[in-house]
């Protein structure tokens, strides 16, 4: 699944976006992320609604949603679950802002609570959309590195490919067509790796996914994450390893 080069004609006429969050106390971070999306929702040209997944929130989660600025958004919604799955909120944030209408022109993104988008995280999903892709899977930066040996960050870059047809799956910068997210069944309800067993699903069909390095999103280095084998799993590990 490489890069989409679609000639005129095969693209998606977007009109609205929903972007996912699933959050799991995360009070502390989730002001920042929903700065970010509002600054890139102002610049996206069309209505963008985000929905905040409460998924066992014991903290003040539902607070910051609250104390939000909702001026860029078509809406600014929370749901609440208590599944303690990343795959299980991010399916219900999706289900939730398909609803029962219909799915053609929306566009679905995802992103984590410990992660800020570019401002033209949206723009340029939209623009490899309208080249023919249903689905833009893109790279993301640590821009703090301090809580971790010092190895650990040269180690990771040397490591990451952070260029176009890159393979990473990161379910902090990741979105689709909402047709292909269906047709596609979803996320799993798993406690991790949900993100990669989604574009599995998505590369059984044939879509046309877009492997993007034009669309950073900057995630935390955090050593304790909330997914058991997610991202910070993954730092820790490679702070130890050889």
């Amino acid at each position: 699944m490489g890069a989409v080069r679609a000639g005129a004609g095969c693209g998606l006429a977007v009109t609205r976006v929903g972007v996912v969050i699933p959050a799991h106390d995360e009070e502390v971070l989730l002001p920042a992320c929903l700065a970010a999306l509002g600054a890139a929702a102002a610049r996206a040209g069309v209505p963008v609604s985000v929905v905040v997944v409460l998924d066992a929130c014991t903290d003040g989660t539902l607070a910051a949603v609250r104390a939000a600025d909702p001026a860029p958004f078509g809406r600014l919604e929370h749901v609440a679950c208590q599944a303690r799955s990343v795959g299980a909120a991010r399916e219900a944030g999706c289900r939730h802002l398909i609803g029962a209408g219909d799915p053609a022109g929306l566009w679905l993104a995802t992103t984590d609570a410990d992660s800020t988008v570019p401002p033209d995280w949206i723009v340029r999903q939209l623009a490899h959309a309208r080249l023919g892709a249903r689905a833009v899977i893109g790279t993301v930066q640590v821009a703090d590195w301090s809580q971790h040996p010092p190895h650990t960050g040269p180690r990771y870059r040397r490591r990451y490919r952070a260029r176009d047809g890159h393979r990473h799956v990161h379910g902090a910068n990741m979105s689709m067509a909402a047709s292909a997210y269906l047709a596609a069944g979803g996320f799993p309800a798993v406690a991790a790796e949900e993100d990669v067993a989604m574009i599995g699903r998505l590369a059984a069909r044939g879509e046309p996914v877009v492997w993007a390095a034009d669309l950073p999103v900057i995630t935390s280095a955090r050593l304790v994450g909330r997914a058991p084998a997610g991202f910070a799993g993954y730092l820790a590990r490679l702070a130890g390893g050889p």
